[in-house]
């Protein structure tokens, strides 16, 4: 319980979105080097993205912003700007 209480504060200081920081979660996601993911490297063709690793980023996405990314909307987050605007619009909207 007191790992519950702990842990709910700081997902809502994650909420801020920074970029950067983004670039650098993507990059341990994909265990690649930060200076990979550049802002059009495409997941799939550039990174090597699969269906399994395009799961995790998906979860840690979620656990790591307070929102829900729908299948939907999956199918569009192709490079780190494109996943950078779908959350900053979800953010926006939630707040």
């Amino acid at each position: 319980m007191a790992e519950e209480t702990r842990t709910a504060p700081d997902r809502v200081s994650h909420a801020a979105l920074d970029k950067e920081r983004l670039r650098g979660l993507l990059a341990e996601i994909l265990d690649v080097d930060v200076s990979q993911i550049s802002d059009q490297a495409h997941f799939v063709d550039d990174l090597g993205v699969d269906s399994l690793m395009a799961l995790e980023i998906t979860v840690r996405l979620e656990a790591e912003f307070p929102v829900k990314l729908a299948e939907e909307e999956l199918t569009q987050l192709a490079t780190l700007d494109d996943t950078y605007e779908l959350l900053h619009a979800k953010l926006r909207a939630a707040s």
